[in-house]
């Protein structure tokens, strides 16, 4: 099996912070792969570097075997930590622009996905809840026809009764060849839903495992494990 993502040894410093150090990591094709750790410890770095929002210090990230740039952002769904919609924005208004600016953008599943969450398009973002404009932001980004999702802490920011449905909408529009790269440090939200881990401490990569090999070499969930490598 190919890899979608590949990095090596990559490093990146602000100034006198070492937020990656010596990363390499190869993430292969049709797994939805968790980006665990705890806050500060470079997971969002790490996926902005990879969405060429950063450049690393050193190293080396190929997705598609292409470093990041104008041919990755054509294969690659990013979901960011924040919301950065404009509030004055209509959802309809949103999701013409999504169509117009990725190819692969599929405009009847994103319709779908907000009937039945009851989300009406015609509405602007500024009249919504923060976890409802997360609901739309997520619809936007899995409507895409992409082969890499990149998904920063996609339930960090709603209701834990809001947290099935958001894995359930990740899993059911996303085809089997794609990959799916979750951070997050909500591990037994997620657990259920990852076929690969990949633990992440102070900017270094301590684990990766798929969760099949924990469980059984350790008899341990990841989320046990989770906390016994972080002492959480």
């Amino acid at each position: 099996m190919s890899n979608i993502l590949e990095c090596k040894n990559v490093t990146k410093v602000f100034g006198a912070k070492v937020a990656l150090s010596g990363v390499t990591l190869n993430i292969p094709r049709g797994k939805i792969v968790g980006l665990l750790g705890p806050n500060a410890s470079g997971k969002s770095t790490f996926i902005k570097l990879c969405n060429d929002l950063l450049t690393p210090t050193s190293g080396e990230i190929l997705i598609d075997g292409n470093r990041p740039g104008i041919e990755t952002k054509k294969i690659v769904s990013y979901l960011p930590e924040r919301n950065y919609l404009n509030d004055w924005m209509k959802v309809a208004d949103i999701i013409g622009l999504f169509r117009d600016f990725y190819s692969d953008f599929n405009e009847e599943k994103a319709y779908d996905m907000l009937r039945r969450l009851d989300i009406n398009p015609k509405d602007k973002l500024k009249t919504m809840s923060k976890g409802t404009k997360e609901k739309v932001q997520l619809i936007l980004v899995m409507s895409r026809e992409a082969q890499l999702y990149m998904l920063d802490e996609p339930i960090g920011g709603v209701d834990p009764a809001a947290r099935d449905y958001i894995l359930d909408t990740i899993l059911s529009n996303y085809n089997e060849n794609a990959t799916i790269i979750i951070s997050t440090h909500l591990i037994s939200d997620i657990e259920k839903i990852l076929d690969e881990v990949v633990f992440i401490k102070e900017g270094k990569i301590v684990l990766t495992k798929t969760v099949d090999e924990i469980r059984e070499e350790t008899g341990k969930s990841v989320d046990s494990l989770f906390r016994e490598v972080f002492k959480c």
